[in-house]
């Protein structure tokens, strides 16, 4: 059936024509022989708009057609022009309006009445006379849909509440006047243990130690909570904790991905470009610009231009037998949609192969957008290791390879030399060959150089040429050093002082980019220039004369008219601070998306971003100061009919820690955690049968040592075919395509990854030994106290107290009487010489639980 229907349609609607020239005919007569002219104005666009706009027009435009505006409606659909001026019987818009088969006139059936036969003859008439439509009535295809989230971004004035002793600043006043109309009264703050845990899981990803807690919990100055605001702000693990929310979206990995999923050896290079942007605060236009056209930047130096690495985080196939052009289109389609959804909060990848079926994207427009990316080419880009490496290198390479070309030189000389007796000397032995029995030739010669003689002279490779001029000048002294002096010196190259680094680059000729028919690059259509969506603010290139690029898109999609980027960002930053978004769809501003529970918020917080110059931080510091943030995370019962998905936040909002922070925690509670910021990745313990998955052996998992085997979830070297299982058991993203918010799930098998994986098994041996050794811990009691401080940051009451040391004295008894499972738990590194094996493993057990307590990978 799919081979025959492109003509089984065709036959179809050649039937229908056929169906709506009859019933024109019958339309015709019954107004006689010469009917009146047609006025557009006052005759057709009124038929648009009472049966056809709805959808077909700015919010929506069913197959790609919009019939309400000019220049939209005479280019036509996914299906190729609707209005053919002066040809009615050519023209798709008349034979579905005046078709009497129900599953292909328009308005469907369940939309609306057909047209009437006058109203059919009236487009008929308007058609055949040239389709006229007058510039005063053309329309506009700028801002005209009524969706929310393509109205211009207006800074709202905050509304006027009754508590005005709540409000800390504007932003309260936008949630506090919701409750007050529900007549729900905000969450009281919550105590100082539950703050600085909260900011510090927020902000930096790290549990505070016991004397930062100390320190804030009796701080009675006025400001000691701004103070810590901006000491976390000021941490270089702030970078590291942003990083990775966007590194989610910027889909990042170690390897290629497929089958083969090669390594990337140096993908970690764009992984510290982003934490080191977010610790400087690049304000987030620039950190757009950089990343989606920084080799077009006027002043563009190698970390503008390593900043384009984050559209060399698509898939790489290298898969005999792939298609490149395929592969490419792929790739160009990723960046597509994944630029879509990071700053626009739209599904444009969905116009890939035919009209949005819901929000205003056209085909056309999807492959216009796709253009931008067209002329952008994969390349490698050599990035300073350090400066002094880099001085080094320009140094002493130049040279090396002067003195490799000399040695190089020397060598082919002597061979050349010696190339001239081969011919001799291969007859003469090739008549030793002939003479000598078969268990005697390798006497004569070895067996890989009688191979060759055994290969015709125009067929040898120059390896094989090499190979005999080796051979047979084996003894002699001049050409055995130079060739060992040549050894010698290609494996003593100068360190290397860059490294080579996927990014984009422009063509310096342009490709022509083409809409693809379905989405298959083997079926291109019309040429497309590169453009913008229509529905959005106006594009004004840098150069009109010339083609545009991806820079004057990535300044287009900072624009100060987009009202969508400042919008999605923000949205993005309260998510990462609420555990959901005010737009709770984050992927989807469209139409099918949600709207957002406080409007006026999320536009005065998309203005204030703006304001403050795009700082990241900046606006992070004004909302985690508000009344809102601070407030309790207690469940409120009263509550759970009227608002229980607290969209109102009617308190703070209490979850889980993404699937890196969990293990960070257990890390740096122990002790074990390396502070390092930044390098390549590393590899820490994993199960033996995972890691040995690999493509014919192309990777091996060789676990790291020393600092690195403790280093930060986010350093762990990221396979795509084989993640870490520690990682997706806490529901880490697969980084095949963008992720702008992550899943979380509660599942068994989580709890029984942090009782027995060997990270979380070592990381309780090792907090075991740090509260034993702890100066001022000398009873069990305080060791107790201090074992469940250092993971859940506040004291444990007293009802807690009693219940850790009962466990304790149960795990004592139960180790003195079972010696073996004590020195299994209790292990050798992290044992106590003065301390009994079995009192290890009674602590080890111990700090097991406590550190697997569920307030411990939970932000409150």
């Amino acid at each position: 059936m799919p081979a025959s229907f492109p003509r089984f349609a065709a036959i179809v609607r050649l039937c229908l024509l056929a169906a709506g020239g009859a019933a024109l005919l019958v339309a015709s007569a019954a107004q006689g022989a010469e009917p009146a002219g047609v006025d557009f104005a006052n005759d057709v666009l009124p038929l648009f708009q009472a049966k056809c706009v709805q959808c077909h027009g700015a919010a929506k435009h069913e197959s790609g057609l919009r019939l309400d505006h000019r220049e939209s409606a005479w280019k036509g659909g996914d299906s190729g022009p609707a209005i053919v001026p002066g040809k009615s019987g050519e023209s798709e818009l008349l034979s579905r309006v005046a078709s009497d088969d129900e599953f292909t006139r328009m308005p469907p059936v369940d939309e609306g009445d057909p047209l009437t036969p006058e109203q059919i003859a009236i487009v008929r008439r308007w058609i055949d006379a040239g389709a006229e439509w007058p510039d005063a009535v053309a329309g506009s295809l700028r801002i005209q849909s009524d969706h929310w989230a393509y109205q211009p971004v207006r800074r709202p004035e905050p509304p006027a509440v009754k508590r005005a002793d709540w409000p800390r600043n504007d932003i309260d006043r936008f949630v506090l006047a919701k409750l007050e109309a529900a007549e729900i009264a905000p969450s009281p703050a919550a105590d100082r243990y539950t703050l600085i845990k909260r900011l510090s899981y927020d902000l930096i990803g790290l549990p505070p130690t016991p004397a930062e807690v100390d320190a804030f919990v009796n701080d009675e100055s006025p400001d000691a909570y701004e103070q810590l605001v901006d000491r976390l702000l000021a941490s270089q693990h702030f970078g590291e904790r942003w990083g990775r929310h966007w590194l989610d979206k910027a889909r990042y990995a170690d390897s290629d991905g497929y089958e083969k999923d090669n390594a990337r050896p140096t993908a970690w290079r764009y992984r510290d470009w982003v934490i080191d942007a977010i610790n400087r605060d690049l304000p987030f236009d620039r950190f757009t610009v950089e990343q989606l056209a920084g080799d077009l930047l006027p002043d563009a130096g190698p970390m503008e231009q390593l900043a384009t690495a984050f559209h060399r985080q698509t898939l790489t196939n290298t898969e005999g037998g792939v298609d490149q052009e395929q592969f490419r289109h792929e790739a160009l389609f990723d960046r597509v949609a994944t630029t879509g959804t990071v700053w626009l909060g739209l599904t444009i990848g969905c116009a890939q192969c035919h009209s949005h079926k819901y929000d205003a994207i056209t085909h056309t427009e999807y492959y216009r957008f796709l253009a931008f990316f067209n002329n952008g080419d994969e390349t490698t880009l050599p990035v300073a290791i350090s400066e002094e490496a880099a001085a080094r290198y320009d140094r002493e390479h130049p040279l090396w390879q002067s003195e490799l070309k000399e040695l190089e030189a020397r060598l082919a000389s002597l061979r050349a030399e010696w190339a001239e007796r081969v011919p001799e000397w291969e007859e003469r032995v090739r008549a030793e060959l002939a003479e000598a029995a078969e268990a005697e030739k390798d006497k004569v010669v070895p067996a890989e150089i009688a191979k060759i003689f055994a290969v015709e002279l125009r067929s040898r490779t120059d390896a094989q040429r090499n190979s005999l001029v080796d051979h047979l000048a084996r003894d002699d002294q001049d050409y055995q050093q130079a060739r060992a002096a040549l050894d010698r010196h290609k494996k003593q190259p100068p360190a290397e002082g860059y490294h080579k680094v996927a990014v984009l680059a422009q063509r310096p000729s342009p490709r022509k980019s083409h809409v693809l028919r379905r989405g298959d690059f083997l079926q291109p259509a019309e040429e497309v220039p590169p453009d913008v969506l229509q529905v959005l603010h106006e594009f004004q290139p840098r150069a009109p004369d010339k083609m545009p690029d991806r820079l004057d898109l990535a300044r287009w999609i900072v624009a100060a008219d987009n009202p969508l980027t400042p919008r999605v960002a923000v949205n993005h930053v309260w998510a990462n601070l609420f555990g959901e978004g005010l737009v709770p769809t984050l992927n989807d501003f469209g139409v099918r998306g949600e709207r957002p529970t406080h409007p006026e918020l999320l536009d005065w917080l998309a203005d204030e971003f703006r304001r403050l110059g795009w700082g990241r931080k900046q606006l992070i510091r004004t909302i985690v100061t508000s009344a809102t943030y601070r407030q309790s995370s207690r469940h409120r019962p009263e509550l759970a009919e009227r608002d229980p998905l607290n969209r109102l936040l009617h308190r703070q909002n209490r979850f889980r820690v993404e699937a890196e922070i969990v293990r960070d925690l257990y890390l740096a509670a122990s002790g074990l955690l390396s502070p390092k910021v930044g390098g390549p990745s590393v590899f820490p313990p994993m199960p033996a049968d995972v890691a040995a998955l690999s493509y014919a052996n192309n990777f091996k998992w060789t676990t790291s040592e020393g600092e690195d085997r403790y280093r930060r979830g986010m350093y762990t070297f990221f396979k795509r075919t084989a993640p870490h299982p520690a990682l997706m058991t806490f529901d880490c993203p697969d980084a095949n395509t963008t992720n702008v918010k992550r899943d979380r799930s509660n599942t068994p098998l989580q709890a029984l990854s942090t009782l027995n994986n060997e990270t979380f098994i070592e990381a309780a041996q090792a907090l075991a030994r740090r509260v034993l050794t702890a100066e001022g811990s000398t009873t069990d009691a305080e060791r107790l106290a201090l074992a469940f401080r250092l993971c859940a940051t506040r004291p444990p009451d007293e009802y807690e107290a009693q219940r850790l040391n009962d466990l304790l004295e149960i795990n004592r008894g139960y180790y003195q009487e079972h010696a073996d499972d004590a020195k299994k738990l209790a292990g050798d590194e992290y044992r106590l010489d003065d301390v009994g094996v079995e009192e290890s493993a009674a602590w080890t057990a111990t700090s097991r639980i406590v550190l697997n307590l569920d307030e411990v990978i939970t932000r409150e």
